[in-house]
């Protein structure tokens, strides 16, 4: 038999805020009514000792408790919904030659454009536009490493004209389409290593942004890091001026509540976009899982896939990954140490 809810339990805190954020982490049951609930049910606040959590809904029916009417605890959440919507759409953009109007995707989906726009950028982050235009990004850069031009790689990623890709090639690739295929060669990257309270930090940076903010306790390591990720850029040591970019890198590291308003040049897939957008709307003193993200980015079942991107993440702090934790509230892996993101997590909560 599970035990009932107590006041420090921080299910039964989700519960008295009726959270929308824990739906999907649990449901509740009320021992007098015999019915389970969503975490942010508008029902009547049970008493705690009637009451009891479980993992999923067939957990609570598998106690002998039927789904609440009000809530429908049994079916997809309206959050779930509007996810597989999306979910929906983004495959429809991912799998067109050209990319479809928002007359189109709003046909498909049944709703009006302007609620298109606001359900999908809710979602993932992004509009129905920036997400096609982060997918054909992606298809590019396969491109490019695939077909015998820059040409063909352009028109093959589904291009209509080669004027149209030059417009946007700085800020799709971070470089020239010629220089990409060089795997990066003649990039110049600058960078300096610096001591934080959490050990060394190192930060690089290209003409458009900053790359890359390494934290670890081996200032080496750091700098082998750096070259395997760029193997074929030009890395330079930073100057005087660039010292002063480190020091900003190094103020926001020791207080991670402020906004980090430098500007980043990451690449990444498509996917990886979507999860680091979603990292970076995670406000200060906040905390989301995993799943939480899945959700957001219109992909419920990439919890996994979400992990990796968050593993992937270049730029500590920048694009805030140590705000994911797992969905019972623990520290999984952060790529820069638990205890790193356990002191950033505290030093943000104090704020």
């Amino acid at each position: 038999m599970l035990a009932a809810a107590t006041e420090s339990d921080p299910h039964w805190a989700q519960v008295l805020a009726r959270d929308p954020k824990a739906e999907g982490s649990f449901v509740y049951s009320v021992r007098t009514t015999g019915v389970y609930c969503r975490p942010s049910c508008g029902a009547r606040t049970p008493k705690p000792e009637n009451v009891r959590f479980h993992p999923t809904a067939a957990d609570a029916e598998r106690a002998g408790f039927r789904p609440c009417k009000r809530c429908k605890p049994d079916q997809p959440s309206p959050a779930e919904r509007r996810a597989e919507l999306v979910a929906e759409l983004c495959r429809r953009i991912e799998s067109a030659e050209t990319p479809p109007t928002l007359r189109e995707l709003g046909h498909q989906a049944g709703i009006s454009v302007f609620h298109l726009q606001r359900v999908f950028k809710a979602v993932t982050g992004l509009t129905p536009r920036g997400y096609a235009e982060a997918h054909r990004a992606r298809r590019v850069r396969a491109e490019l490493q695939l077909a015998p031009t820059v040409t063909e790689a352009i028109y093959g990623a589904g291009y209509g004209s080669s004027g149209r890709f030059y417009e946007n090639s700085g800020r799709l690739l971070g470089m020239t389409p010629t220089r990409y295929r060089a795997g990066g060669a003649d990039t110049r990257i600058r960078f300096a290593i610096g001591e934080c309270s959490l050990g060394a930090i190192l930060v690089a940076a290209t003409e458009r942004g900053v790359c890359a903010i390494f934290m670890g306790d081996d200032p080496d390591a750091l700098a082998r890091d750096l070259q395997d990720r760029f193997s074929r850029a030009e890395l330079i040591g930073g100057d005087a001026g660039f010292e002063r970019l480190v020091s900003r890198v190094v103020g926001l590291v020791e207080a991670p509540g402020r906004e980090f308003d430098l500007p980043l040049d990451v690449r990444g897939t498509a996917f990886q976009q979507r999860v680091w957008q979603a990292l970076r709307e995670i406000p200060p003193g906040a905390t989301a899982s995993y799943a939480d993200i899945a959700r957001r980015i219109g992909s419920p079942k990439s919890v996994r896939a979400v992990a990796r991107a968050c593993g992937a993440n270049p730029v500590a702090v920048a694009i805030p990954c140590h705000r994911v934790v797992r969905t019972d509230g623990a520290l999984s892996g952060y790529r820069w140490g638990v205890e790193r993101k356990r002191a950033l997590l505290e030093w943000e909560a104090d704020e």
